[in-house]
Formats: C-alpha cells, structure tokens, sequence
C-alpha cells in the first residue's frame, strides 16, 4: 500500500482510511489502528498546536547557519534554508534539533499570505529567552515560538509582519543519502555531530563501537553532538543511533580505522 511507503503522506491517508472505517462498517477497525500506530511512530503529528513565529537574518541565511544545534553550513549539510530556531518550550536542551515541524499562518489575513503551503523546516538553531523585555517576549518560556528563516517566513506571510500566529505539527524529516557522523575533539575526547537524520528526526541516544571495545553510550554534550571520553583513535568505528520515536539504527563500520579529527563520515543508511 503506497500510504506505508510514504511516510510524508502517512498522515492524509490515516485521515481517508479513517473516513473508510467510519462510512463502511465492513473495514476493520484495526486496521486503521495499525496504519496510525505506524504514522505516529514516523513522528507525523496529526493535532495541529498553536505558536506564533517571526524570522531571523535576511534573504542570504548567512545568519542562520552554525547555531546552537552544533551544525555549520547547513546549504553543505542538506538543510539549506528550510529551518527555523526554537523557543525554549520546543527546543529540549538541544535534544529537538533535527526535527522537521510543519508549519501554517493563521488567523491574520492582513499578513498571512493567502493560499499560501505550509511550510516544512527542521529546527537548527534556538532562540533564546530575554528576561530584560516585558513586551515581544516571544521566546521566553512557556511560549511555544518559531524563529524562521526568512525565506520560510516570507513564504507564508509578508515580512513587514514582524510576528505572526501559526499552527504547527511534527512531521517524518526527508533527507538525502545516508545519516553523517562528523569527528571532533582530541585523542581522550571524541565529540561526534549526527546529522542529515530522517524519519523523526531528532536523535535521542548514540552508542559507540570500537573495533577493540563493545558498545559504549555516549553522552549528550549540546545540541546534536554526542562525546565519550575514550581514547579510540586508530580503531574502525561504529554506532547505533535512537531518535524520539524509539526507532535505533546501526552503522557499522561507518568510520574506517584511519579516521581524523575534523572530518564527516557518510553512511548509506538512513531513518
């Protein structure tokens, strides 16, 4: 069935499948069932939530790339301009970076573009409170807030806007090739970036392999790096990656023993 093979689709088939089993009393219900346990487990979000989102930088995104997410030139990484930075309540001490939300302008027609797609970005970067305003305090906690690019800004509303209200759902991140292991550090210090994750997205837990040790967690450091303190250089290395969905992924052998410091490693397996 092609709504299992498309995960980026899983959700408007859950809803026709959903309006089968209620107009025809001969589908099984379970079935439907099956169908929204594999959509949710993709980590489409089928309620829409309520935010408000502005934008950052200009139409370049030079001021959009590094950030607090530990990626660098996100054209060279595959994120390009679709991103956004989160509020706190979304951005989960860096642990949401890599997940793609899915996102509307709503209830303002004077700045909402009209007709305008939702747009799909991946979180990138985090957009931090400021305790001395009292006024536009869109970041601050509790308040759930998206700090787009602005080409992703201006694509669902004019920018004169400055802030607008939006709707937003979590959404499967489709990416090209595989997941991508970037190496830094020192020789008692491994510091790994895990990039260009698809599926959920977001990377929750990464183990590490030696190709003289077992399997070894590594630590959450900041954003979507992940250290062990661990001295494995000359050693092929391995890992196995968990994003928020529960999904884990191996890549073994992903790292050829004669790896340095500084470099990305591909693999050919992705979420």
């Amino acid at each position: 069935m092609h709504c299992l093979l498309k995960p980026t689709i899983s959700f408007f088939c859950g809803v026709f499948i959903l309006n089968m089993v209620m107009s025809h009393s001969l589908v099984p219900l379970f079935f439907f069932m099956m169908l929204l346990v594999q959509t949710m487990s993709r980590g489409t979000g089928i309620t829409w939530h309520d935010a408000r989102a502005t934008f950052y930088g200009d139409a370049s995104g030079a001021e959009t790339m590094q950030g607090a997410c530990g990626y660098g030139d996100l054209f060279q990484q595959g994120y390009g301009l679709a991103t956004t930075a989160l509020s706190t309540a979304l951005f989960n001490n860096g642990l949401t970076c890599g997940a793609c939300f899915q996102i509307k302008c709503v209830n303002d027609p004077q700045w909402c573009i009209k007709r305008a797609k939702p747009i799909i970005v991946t979180a990138t970067n985090y957009c931090p409170p400021n305790y001395t305003k009292t006024v536009d305090i869109w970041c601050n906690p509790p308040q759930k807030h998206f700090d787009l690019s602005y080409k992703m800004f201006t694509s669902i509303a004019y920018y004169k806007a400055g802030v607008i209200p939006v709707k937003y759902r979590r959404v499967p991140c489709v990416k090209r090739g595989g997941v991508r292991f970037e190496l830094n550090g020192n020789p008692y210090f491994l510091l790994v970036l895990v990039y260009n994750v698809a599926g959920a997205g977001d990377v929750t837990h990464v183990s590490i392999r030696g190709s003289k040790t077992g399997w070894i967690n590594m630590s959450h450091n900041w954003g979507q790096n992940w250290d062990v303190n661990m001295n494995l250089v000359g050693q092929g290395l391995s890992f196995r990656v968990t994003t928020s969905n529960g999904v884990s992924l191996g890549f073994h052998g992903v790292v050829p023993s004669n790896w340095k410091f500084g470099q990305t490693y591909k693999s050919t397996r992705n979420f």
